[in-house]
């Protein structure tokens, strides 16, 4: 079958489980490095789209060319009625291309918070195995505003859209659904690395902080996380 394509939006993006749980469901993928200026891939040969995390913003796209070029293949991927996941960064982009505002969140959100699967989750085809309560992991800054006709699948406490679908074949999803936990201490251990930086005073939380909460809640996140992909890969080989 034609690859699901991964689209890379920043240097510290290891896709996480994604490769190796689309690989098990015997689909082929393909890498867009939309951060180094590669040109924007045609989709005609592709299954499905996967738009992962920046540590840029939306509100960076006059400055950073990948994100209107990255708006550019969400549309098209919609317009195709290719399966689209976007995550995090992914998520507010299509909202943002759908002409949604993206806004500063109430709060940062840092670590493993719980979300709240709406009805319409019951049935969505890829996140209907979460529960509520499940403690997902996040780390973002902003939020997004629903688009028009979209449907609320998740809710969160402390941000309330966390998880929406367009249509039948779109999806945005605001937690970190595909990482792993190498990537989360990767994550980590860059920024504690970093002396400009201070994850306390930036986040509210420590790093040690967060390797504890994903000493505890991290197997369960990834098992979710690895299903959402398994079934992700199911739509893509209904694509053709």
């Amino acid at each position: 079958m034609d690859p699901v394509l991964l689209v890379r939006c920043d240097p510290e993006e290891t896709f996480g489980v994604a490769p190796s749980a689309l690989g098990a469901a015997g689909v082929p993928i393909a890498v867009w490095e939309a951060l180094d200026g590669e040109p924007r891939p045609p989709l005609d040969r592709m299954s499905g789209v996967v738009l992962f995390g920046s540590s840029h913003n939306i509100e960076h796209s006059d400055d950073q060319p990948f994100i209107k070029e990255a708006c550019e293949l969400t549309l098209d991927a919609i317009d195709r009625s290719l399966p689209y996941l976007g995550i995090c960064f992914g998520a507010q982009l299509l909202a943002w291309s759908l002409d949604a505002p993206v806004l500063k969140a109430p709060v940062r959100e840092i670590g493993y918070e719980p979300i709240r699967p709406t009805r319409e989750a019951a049935t969505d085809p890829l996140v209907g195995h979460y529960a509520d309560g499940d403690r997902v992991f996040q780390w973002h800054m902003d939020t997004y505003e629903l688009p028009v006709g979209a449907t609320l699948i998740a809710a969160g406490d402390l941000v309330h859209n966390q998880a929406f679908r367009v249509g039948e074949r779109a999806w945005g999803i605001q937690w970190h659904l595909d990482v792993d936990r190498p990537e989360v201490d990767l994550w980590l251990g860059s920024f504690e690395q970093d002396p400009g930086h201070d994850l306390q005073s930036m986040w509210g939380k420590t790093a040690d902080a967060g390797r504890a909460e994903a000493d505890r809640l991290h197997p369960l996140h990834e098992w979710k996380g690895r299903e959402t992909f398994a079934r992700f890969a199911l739509l893509a080989a209904s694509t053709r």
